[in-house]
C-alpha cells in the first residue's frame, strides 16, 4: 500500500523502517510514500521545535529516492532526516533503557562513547558528566529541550526531577553546541526526552538490593481528546556501603498537553529531592561531609495551531543545597552550614521557514541566574533569613542575565547537504558588549550507506558560582575568573555494512582560559584559576552489531528486530596539558582511553540478558590520604568495570535482577571517595504501556 503527498510532483520513497521505537510510523508495518519527514523528535535540533505533534508534519520537494533507517537525530536548529545528519550525536532509545544493566541516569550515560562519569556516591546520587576530555561544568543538560544546568556547580547537573522509568531516550551531542543551545553547551549536551503524554498505561516498580537498599516507582499516563497527562512518583533510599554514604531520593514529574483556543500548550514540572551522606566527596581530611539538595522545576512551551512552526517557552528552576562540613559532632572553630539557593529562568521564541532556498531558522532566548548563599556571591546589605531554619541566613547574593540571538540557513545541493549559521551573545558577566559564535556544518552522501560529516564552531563557557565565589576550609574561588573560549573541529563517516552500524570521528579542541580547580606542592588549598591554554584531540569510533551475523543460516533481521546485538565503542582523547606537581582536580583529568563493550541476548524464550563491560585509563592523578596525611602523587590506576542484568518478561510482568562492580574491583574515580563493590538487585515490573 503507498500513499501519494500532492505537494509535489516529485516523491522520497520510504522503504524500510528501523527498529528504534521511535521512529515514526515504525508500527505501521507498510511502505508510505510522502514527503521529506519534517518532525521535531529531537531536541538536539533546536529546543523550541522539539516534541513536534504529528499533525505538524510538512512535505517539501525531494528529487531523490531512498531508504530512511531512522528518524531526525541532529545537532543543527532545523530538524533533518537521517539522510542530512551533519554532527556526531548517539541515541539512548526506550528498549535500550530497559535492558540496561544501568538503574539510575549516571550509569546509564556511561556506556555512551565519549561520556565520562565520575561518581561520588552510588546510584546516581552525584555524578558528574563530560563529554571529550571536557570537565562536568562544560555539558549542558536539558528536559525535553528545555536547559536546566545548574548555575551553581554542574556537580547539581544530574539533580533531575525524572526517573529511568519516565524516560523515553537520551541523546548525546559530541562536540560544542553553542551554536544551537547557548554558550555553556561548551564540550557537548545532553537532552532527557520524556514519554509523551499520549501514552495510556500504567508502569509500577518495586525493588531491592544490597545494603539496605529498596526504592519503588509509579508511572502513568492519561490520554484523552483534548487534555493528555503523565505523571511519575519514584524513592530510593540505601543505609551505605560503608560509612557515611547512606541516602534518600525522591521525584515527581509531570507533563501534559492541552489544545487551548487556538494553541497547543506543553506544560511540564517536578520536584527532586535528595539527602546523602557524603564520605570525602570533597575533601578526605573531613570524611563525616552529609548533604541535602531540592530541585524544583517548571516550564509552558505554547505553539500556535495555525503556525507550528513557532514555539515560545518559559522555564524556572530553582535549587536548594545545604552542605553540612561535619554531620556529627563539629569542631568549635566550624561557624555552620552552607546554605544556598539558586534560581534559572528564561523565555525563548523561535520560527522556522521552508523554502526553495532551504530552510531557515531564527531565535532569541533570555535567560536569568542568581543565588543566594551564606558563602558565594558578593556581600549583601541586609540578609536574608534562609527558609525553615531559625537564626540562619543567606549573606551574599549574585546575579547575572544573558541573551542570545540565532540564525541559521540549510541548504541542500544533491548528496551535499550544509548548514550555517551563528548565535550572537551578550552577558552582563562579560566585559564584552557582544560575543558571536559561528559555525558551519556539511554532510556528504558518499553512497547511499556511506556518509561523510564535518563541523567548525566557536564556544564559550561561564563561570559558575562556585568556581567564582566558593570559600571553604580547602578552596579558595576566583571573583576574577575569565570565561572559557574554544575553538571546536571535527570530521567523521557513518557506515552501514550490511546490518552492521559503524561510525569513526576525529576532533581537535583548542581551548584557552580553562578553568581548573588546582593544588601547588606543599600547600593545603585548591584555587579556582584559568589555564592560559589547553588543546585536546581524539578519535572515537562505535560499532553495533546484530548477533545474527555470528549465527549462520538464521535470518540476519530477527535477532536485530528484537534488541540482539554486540556493541563496541573506543575513544582516545590527548591533552597538550599534563597535571604535575600542579595538581589538577578537573580540566587535566580527562578519560584517556574510554574501551565500551555490551552485549544484549535472549537466553530463552522470555528472558533477556544484559552485559555492559568498560575499560577507563584517566589521564592525570591525585594525592592519596592515607593514615591522616597526604602522601605523594599517583597516577589514576586503569580499571575494568563490568555490570549485568537478567529479565524475564511475562505477559504484563517483569522480573530481573542486575549487578553492577560484578567482578568486586576496587577502584578511584574520584581522588579519595570510596567506592562500592559488587551490589545487586532484584526487582519487579508491572506494565501496560506496551498493550
Amino acid at each position: 500500500m503507498e500513499k501519494q503527498t500532492q505537494c509535489s510532483s516529485h516523491a522520497f520513497t520510504f522503504r524500510r523502517w528501523t527498529r528504534k521505537s521511535y521512529a515514526v510510523f515504525c508500527s505501521l508495518g507498510k511502505q508510505i510514500r510522502i514527503g521529506v519527514l519534517y518532525v521535531g523528535c529531537s531536541i538536539l535540533t533546536v529546543p523550541a521545535l522539539a516534541q513536534e505533534h504529528p499533525d505538524s508534519i510538512r512535505v517539501i520537494e525531494v528529487q531523490a529516492e531512498q531508504e530512511l533507517d531512522e528518524v531526525v537525530v541532529s545537532a543543527q536548529h532545523v530538524p533533518a532526516v537521517a539522510s542530512e545528519l551533519m554532527r556526531s550525536v548517539q541515541v539512548i532509545s526506550r528498549s535500550e533503557i530497559e535492558r540496561s544493566p544501568a538503574s539510575d541516569l549516571a550509569s546509564l550515560l556511561e556506556s555512551v562513547r565519549g561520556v565520562d562519569i565520575r561518581k561520588r556516591g552510588s546510584f546516581g546520587i552525584q555524578a558528574d558528566v563530560s563529554i571529550r576530555g571536557g570537565t562536568f561544568d562544560q555539558t549542558l543538560i536539558l528536559l525535553n529541550g528545555i536547559n536546566i544546568s545548574d548555575p551553581q556547580t554542574g556537580h547539581h547537573h544530574l539533580n533531575i526531577p525524572v526517573d529511568l522509568e519516565s524516560i523515553e531516550r537520551i541523546e548525546v551531542l559530541h562536540g560544542s553546541g553553542a551554536r544551537v543551545f547557548g554558550p555553556n553547551a561548551f564540550n557537548g549536551a545532553i537532552n532527557i526526552i520524556t514519554r509523551e503524554p499520549d501514552h495510556h498505561g500504567i508502569r509500577v516498580s518495586l525493588s531491592g538490593g544490597d545494603h539496605g537498599l529498596a526504592g519503588g516507582s509509579l508511572t502513568a499516563g492519561m490520554k484523552g481528546k483534548r487534555l493528555n497527562h503523565h505523571f511519575s512518583f519514584s524513592g530510593l533510599r540505601s543505609d551505605g556501603y560503608v560509612s557515611n554514604t547512606d541516602f534518600q531520593n525522591g521525584n515527581f514529574f509531570y507533563r501534559t498537553q492541552a489544545e487551548v483556543g487556538r494553541a497547543r500548550l506543553d506544560i511540564q514540572g517536578g520536584y527532586n529531592r535528595k539527602s546523602f551522606g557524603a564520605n570525602s566527596f570533597y575533601t578526605p581530611l573531613f570524611p563525616e561531609q552529609f548533604e541535602a539538595t531540592s530541585t524544583k522545576y517548571a516550564s509552558l512551551q505554547v505553539t500556535p495551531l495555525s503556525n507550528p512552526a513557532m514555539k515560545a517557552q518559559a522555564y524556572w528552576r530553582r535549587h536548594h543545597d545545604r552542605f553540612e562540613l561535619f554531620r556529627h559532632d563539629s569542631p568549635q572553630w566550624y561557624t555552620g552550614h552552607n546554605y544556598h539557593v539558586s534560581d534559572a529562568g528564561g523565555v525563548s521564541i523561535h520560527y522556522m521557514h521552508l523554502s526553495s532556498l532551504g530552510k531557515t531558522a531564527v531565535g532569541a532566548d533570555l535567560r536569568y541566574e542568581q543565588i543566594f548563599s551564606n558563602v558565594l556571591g558578593e556581600p549583601m546589605d541586609e540578609p536574608l533569613a534562609v527558609s525553615g531554619y531559625d537564626n540562619t541566613y543567606y549573606s551574599h547574593h549574585y546575579q547575572r542575565t544573558g541573551i542570545s540571538v540565532m540564525a541559521e540557513h540549510n541548504i541542500y545541493f544533491g548528496d551535499l547537504s550544509v548548514s550555517a549559521g551563528m548565535l550572537a551573545y551578550a552577558n552582563t558577566d562579560l566585559d564584552r558588549d557582544i560575543s558571536i559564535f559561528p559555525g558551519v556544518d556539511a554532510g556528504w552522501q558518499l553512497h547511499p550507506r556511506h556518509r561523510w560529516f564535518a563541523s567548525v564552531s566557536r564556544t564559550l563557557r561561564l563561570p559558575t558560582f562556585t568556581d567564582l565565589f566558593y570559600e571553604g576550609p580547602v578552596n579558595k574561588g576566583n571573583p576574577e575568573l575569565l570565561p572559557e573560549e574554544a575553538f571546536f573541529a571535527e570530521t567523521g563517516i557513518k557506515s552501514r555494512w550490511g546490518n552492521i552500524d559503524a561510525e569513526l570521528v576525529l576532533f581537535r579542541r583548542w581551548g584557552r582560559n580553562m578553568i581548573d580547580w588546582v593544588r601547588y606542592p606543599g600547600d593545603e588549598i585548591w584555587y579556582s584559576l584559568n589555564h592560559t591554554r589547553v588543546n585536546l584531540y581524539g578519535f572515537e569510533g562505535d560499532m553495533r552489531i546484530p548477533l545474527s551475523v555470528f549465527s549462520a543460516g538464521k535470518d540476519k533481521n530477527s535477532q536485530a528486530a528484537t534488541g540482539q546485538y554486540l556493541t563496541l565503542g573506543y575513544a582516545y582523547t590527548h591533552a597538550d596539558k599534563q597535571s604535575g606537581e600542579m595538581v589538577s582536580n578537573y580540566a587535566l583529568d580527562h578519560l584517556t582511553h574510554d574501551f565500551r563493550a555490551g552485549v544484549q541476548h535472549r537466553a530463552g524464550r522470555n528472558l533477556y540478558v544484559s552485559w555492559n563491560a568498560s575499560w577507563r585509563d584517566r589521564a592525570g592523578g591525585f594525592l592519596p590520604f592515607e593514615d591522616g596525611e597526604y602522601s605523594s602523587w599517583r597516577k589514576f590506576p586503569a580499571f575494568w568495570m563490568l555490570d549485568a542484568k537478567m529479565t524475564y518478561n511475562f505477559t504484563r510482568f517483569q522480573a530481573y535482577a542486575e549487578v553492577s562492580n560484578l567482578l568486586n574491583i576496587d577502584y578511584v574515580d574520584h581522588a579519595n571517595v570510596p567506592q562500592p563493590g559488587r551490589w545487586l538487585r532484584l526487582g519487579v515490573v508491572f506494565d501496560t504501556f506496551a498493550e
